[in-house]
């Protein structure tokens, strides 16, 4: 028996595994006058907005609305109680406003000329088909139809409120439904309308009923203040402001995130390739939809990859594209996805990349197969980076230490380093990371999982299967968001 026992002790027995540590620190932003602070709320309610003395700045916003008549107003009312500014709660500090004097430093213009009102008799109309899906259409349509009015005024608005009554959003929220041709086809009112206004090049932003109307303690929506702070950070931004740029990337530096998604419904085995969402140093950013291809799940499995006339091609599309918005070839490209990079694919990124000086190919992937415990009541801190044997991971959510704050409520997962390939040291590569995380224009929130590459291509993915294969679709990111 004994004998027996060693012998399985032995045979379990495994090399120990070497775990290591690092703390990289918290990337700061900059705002107005190259003043600096990790925290992007923070930033802009001490110095205000980066681009308020650097150019792009909008010194107003003509406000754009759709509605129903109660809904318009709820809207138009809310959005003038936060311009004068909104109190804070613990965590967050006060919402300094929209005005021309605070906050933003930029005034809202309203102006019944940019009011278009869902009539009781239009909604009747576009709901009264049997099927649901035909009701979607409709409603798609009509918002269309409001939003094509008002970009056809002598002054059209530059930001467009969609303030759609509670009951017409909760009906068409989101439909499923089976097509004879496409197969099961599930369709999301967010992302249809994205699709359809953006080709009347006005930014868009649905303001929901129950928020506009929400009284003081409401338990089913966000404090105010913290509504406030990501509606109006989105709008400045989209109104073509820059609500806070990085630090410290480095100049001539094209970041790349690449996803894939499928067209509408279930019946093809179509991938459309692989959205590309190209940065520069400052941040700014450009939309891009690659060829389609086929993909085989049950032969390759569900993570499609690219062959390597592909991945060529769309990496020559991004640099064609980034060298006419720039004025120069990038110097360096940073490709990010969220899947090891197979053979050819990786092949056809460096033959199309052979003109860059630096390159590094990227891939990380959310895991909570392993977490770090720290001692304490406290998670790990966010910007932890660890190697696990001769696998590197890093935390791009948890304790702030900076702030002495922890405001995501739930237990951080770290980011898996899934596959690098180039020339850049990983602690840089990790690092920039950490910047990107804190730069979505559209949300006031410290930082996401994941880089801004990789969330934003995934977002456009979504609103680019509403878009028609024929149709372009807008390069600016302001119409997706």
């Amino acid at each position: 028996m004994a004998r027996n026992r060693n012998k399985l002790q032995r045979s379990v027995r495994s090399d120990p595994v070497e775990l290591a540590a690092k703390y990289l620190g918290e990337p700061s932003l900059r705002f107005c006058g190259g003043r600096e602070h990790v925290s992007q709320v923070h930033g802009i309610a001490s110095f205000g907005p980066h681009s308020l003395d650097a150019g792009r700045h909008p010194n107003h916003v003509r406000v754009g609305l759709i509605g129903s008549g109660k809904s318009i107003a709820s809207a138009r009312s809310w959005l003038r109680s936060c311009a004068d500014g909104v109190k804070g709660e613990d965590d967050l500090p006060d919402f300094p406003g929209y005005r021309a004097d605070r906050g933003f430093f930029s005034e809202l213009v309203f102006d019944d000329d940019l009011v278009e009102t869902l009539t009781t008799h239009e909604i009747a109309d576009a709901t009264s088909p049997r099927l649901r899906k035909d009701r979607f259409e409709n409603v798609v349509k009509l918002i269309g139809d409001k939003t094509r009015l008002l970009s056809q005024r002598d002054s059209p608005p530059t930001y467009l409120v969609l303030a759609i009554p509670d009951d017409l959003l909760g009906d068409f929220r989101a439909i499923d439904f089976v097509d004879p041709e496409l197969g099961a086809v599930h369709r999301d009112l967010r992302r249809a309308l994205k699709a359809e206004l953006m080709r009347y090049r006005i930014p868009t932003q649905i303001l929901l009923q129950r928020v506009a109307e929400a009284l003081p303690g409401a338990k089913d929506v966000d404090h105010k203040s913290r509504y406030a702070w990501n509606f109006f950070t989105g709008m400045y931004f989209k109104a073509g402001g820059v609500p806070w740029s990085p630090c410290n990337l480095e100049p001539g530096t094209c970041f790349v995130g690449v996803s894939f998604y499928r067209p509408l419904g279930s019946g093809s085995n179509r991938i459309r390739t692989s959205v590309a969402q190209a940065f520069d140093e400052h941040g700014d950013g450009i939309v891009l939809r690659g060829q389609d291809f086929a993909w085989d799940e049950d032969k390759f499995g569900k993570s499609p990859h690219l062959d390597r006339d592909s991945a060529s091609a769309l990496i020559n599309m991004v640099l064609d594209r980034y060298t006419a918005e720039m004025k120069q070839a990038p110097k360096r490209v940073v490709i990010h996805k969220t899947s090891r990079f197979w053979n050819d694919e990786r092949e056809g990124f460096q033959e199309a990349l052979r003109s860059v000086r630096h390159i590094d190919l990227l891939a990380v992937t959310p895991t909570s197969d392993i977490r770090l415990l720290r001692a304490g009541q406290y998670p790990p801190l966010r910007s932890t980076r660890f190697r696990l044997g001769d696998i590197s991971y890093l935390y791009t959510t948890g304790f702030l230490s900076p702030l002495k704050a922890y405001p995501h409520g739930h237990v951080p997962s770290p980011l898996q380093i899934a596959d690098h390939v180039g020339d850049t040291d990983l602690d840089q590569l990790l690092w920039e990371l950490l910047v990107l995380s804190k730069m979505n224009w559209n949300s006031a929130g410290f930082a996401g999982l994941m880089p801004i590459t990789i969330r934003f291509s995934r977002l456009v993915g979504d609103i680019m299967r509403e878009i028609p294969q024929e149709r372009e679709p807008e390069p600016q990111f302001r119409y997706y968001i």
